[in-house]
C-alpha cells in the first residue's frame, strides 16, 4: 500500500515544517497557506464572535484572555495528532504484524503509544521497516516534547517584557493611557528630560514588541492584566503623543518624537501585515475638531501650547493617516479598544486602586481598614 505511506509522509513533513517555522525560525513567514494560520483563523474568529456577545467588559476581557494560552494547547494537540496520524498511515502500509492486527485502529494505537513513549508492548513491530519507523517516532516524540518545553518560556518572557512597559505607563499616561495625560503629566519644564527618556524607552519597547510579536504572533492574543490596558492601547497613546509633539509643539522633543513615532508606526504596520489585516479607516474620527479644541485647552492649562494653524493641522492629519488605519484594523481583529486622545472624564489610575478601595485621597469615606486576616 503505497498511497497511505505517501499521505502519511506528507502529513508528517507538513507538521514538522510548521513546527520549525513557528518555534525555531526567528522571522515572519509570509506564506499564507499554513496549517498554524488555519488553526488560529478557525478558532480565533469564532472565539472573538462569542466574546462580542458578552455585554459586561470584565467578563468579556476574561473570556478573551483565555484564548492565548488555550490556543497554544490546541496548536500542540493538533501537531501531535498530525504526527500520530501520519505515522499510523506509515505503519498501516508496512508489514509489521500479523494480518489480524493490521487494522488502521491498531496502527493508530501503536503510533500513539510510540509517540508518547509509553512502551506498553501489547503491539510490537515485526519487520525492519516498522522497527525503524517506531524508533524514529519515539525519537520524534522526545524532540517534540523538548520543543514544546523550550517554546513556552520564550512566549511568557516576551509577554512579561511587554507587560512591564505597559504597567510603567500607569503613572505616566493614565489608565487607559492617553496622549493628553502623557503630555500633561510631563508639562513641567523640569520633566523635559523625563519625557525624552519615556519616548526613548518606548522606541525600544515598540521594537521589542515588533520583534517578539512577529516572531511569535501568539503573544499578540495574550491580554494585559487590567481590562483598561493593552499593548495596542499603549502604542496608540505613544503614537498620538509623538504626532502632537511633531506637528503642534515647538520644542526640544521633536527629534526623539520622530524616532519614536517611526518605530511605533513600523510596529503596527508590520503586525497588521502579519495578521493579513488590511488597513481601514474608522467611520468615527478619534480626534474630531471639538475634541482637538478640548485637548488644546487642557494642555494649555498645563502649560503646553499646541499650534492650531493650518500647517499644524495638516501635518497632524498626515501623521494620523500614517498609523490610525492600522490601529483600527488591529483593534477590530484583536478585539482591543483604542484609547481616546483625551478622556471624557477623570479616571483613577490603576496604581491608585485596590480591592479594598482607592488610595491617595481617593479612598471611600468611612470605610474600615481590613484587619490582618483580610476581613
Amino acid at each position: 500500500m503505497i498511497l497511505p505511506a505517501i499521505i502519511g509522509a506528507v502529513i508528517i513533513a507538513v507538521v514538522l515544517w510548521e513546527a520549525f517555522e513557528t518555534i525555531i525560525l526567528p522571522r515572519r513567514v509570509v506564506r499564507r497557506l499554513r496549517l498554524t494560520v488555519l488553526i488560529y483563523r478557525s478558532t480565533w474568529i469564532p472565539w472573538r464572535t462569542l466574546a462580542g456577545r458578552i455585554a459586561k467588559t470584565r467578563r468579556r476581557e476574561t473570556f478573551l484572555s483565555y484564548y492565548g494560552p488555550l490556543s497554544l494547547l490546541i496548536l500542540f494537540a493538533v501537531w501531535a495528532a498530525g504526527i500520530i496520524f501520519g505515522f499510523a498511515l506509515l505503519y498501516y502500509s508496512a508489514t509489521f504484524a500479523e494480518r489480524a492486527s493490521r487494522s488502521f485502529g491498531t496502527c493508530f494505537y501503536f503510533s500513539g503509544t510510540t509517540m508518547f513513549t509509553l512502551g506498553l508492548g501489547d503491539v510490537v513491530p515485526h519487520t525492519s521497516v516498522a522497527r525503524f519507523l517506531a524508533v524514529a517516532e519515539s525519537g520524534l516524540g522526545f524532540a517534540f516534547l523538548a520543543l514544546v518545553l523550550s517554546y513556552l518560556p520564550v512566549i511568557y518572557q516576551a509577554f512579561s517584557r511587554r507587560e512591564v512597559n505597559i504597567v510603567l505607563l500607569d503613572a505616566r499616561a493614565g489608565s487607559p493611557p492617553t496622549a493628553a495625560e502623557l503630555l500633561r503629566r510631563h508639562a513641567d519644564p523640569q520633566q523635559a528630560e523625563a519625557l525624552d527618556l519615556l519616548l526613548r524607552d518606548w522606541e525600544r519597547a515598540s521594537a521589542d514588541i515588533l520583534e517578539s510579536h512577529v516572531s511569535y504572533p501568539v503573544v499578540s492574543y495574550f491580554r494585559s492584566q487590567h481590562n483598561n490596558e493593552s499593548w495596542l492601547a499603549a502604542l496608540a497613546a505613544i503614537l498620538d503623543a509623538s504626532a502632537l509633539l511633531i506637528a503642534c509643539v515647538e520644542g526640544a522633543h521633536a527629534r526623539q518624537a520622530r524616532l519614536t513615532f517611526a518605530m511605533c508606526r513600523h510596529t503596527v504596520v508590520d503586525l497588521a501585515q502579519a495578521f493579513n489585516a488590511a488597513p481601514r479607516s474608522s467611520a468615527h474620527s478619534r480626534l474630531p475638531p471639538a475634541e482637538f479644541e478640548r485637548l488644546r485647552a487642557a494642555l494649555g492649562r498645563a502649560g503646553i501650547e499646541l499650534r492650531h494653524d493650518e500647517t499644524a493641522r495638516r501635518k497632524l492629519a498626515e501623521l494620523r493617516e500614517m498609523y490610525e488605519p492600522y490601529l483600527h484594523t488591529l483593534s477590530r481583529f484583536l478585539h482591543m479598544e483604542l484609547p481616546p486622545w483625551i478622556l471624557a472624564k477623570e479616571i483613577t489610575d490603576n496604581w491608585r486602586t485596590s480591592a479594598w478601595g482607592r488610595i491617595a485621597g481617593f479612598a471611600a469615606p468611612d470605610r474600615p481598614e481590613p484587619d490582618d486576616h483580610g476581613d
